[in-house]
């Protein structure tokens, strides 16, 4: 999963603290890796890489936990909800399907979040 973190007005140290300490809560569960994204990684083919977008980007193995989803959206959900102050936009990636949380509520990105996983997760027998 991709993970794209901007704040409208933010130089580029301050995106790269949200995104360090993003980071470092994704690495505390049960994934395989997360790391940042250089160049144009963090980007959509055919668009052109910008300084700040590649400073706030992360690549997040979830591995074969069946729960690994679920748990880094939580987790970016109780981060974004400390982050005060600021309300950073998020764009969340996986399988060609986009997410993105801006001015939204409490309330409406817990929903959103809901429906992402419930549409990447294995449908029961």
């Amino acid at each position: 999963m991709r993970i794209l973190l901007s704040e409208e007005g933010a130089g580029a140290e301050d995106i790269a603290e949200l995104t360090g300490f993003l980071r470092e809560e994704l690495l505390q569960l049960d994934v395989d890796d997360v790391r940042a994204v250089t160049g144009e990684e963090a980007l959509p083919p055919g668009a052109r890489a910008v300084d700040i977008t590649t400073i706030g980007a992360l690549l997040v193995s979830l591995g074969s936990s069946a729960t690994g989803l679920s748990q880094v959206m939580n987790a970016i959900r109780e981060w974004r909800g400390r982050c005060r102050g600021t309300r950073p936009t998020l764009r969340l990636t996986l399988d060609n399907d986009q997410l993105e949380i801006s001015e939204a509520t409490t309330e409406q990105v817990s929903e959103a979040f809901d429906l992402f996983v419930q549409r990447h997760s294995p449908i029961e027998a």
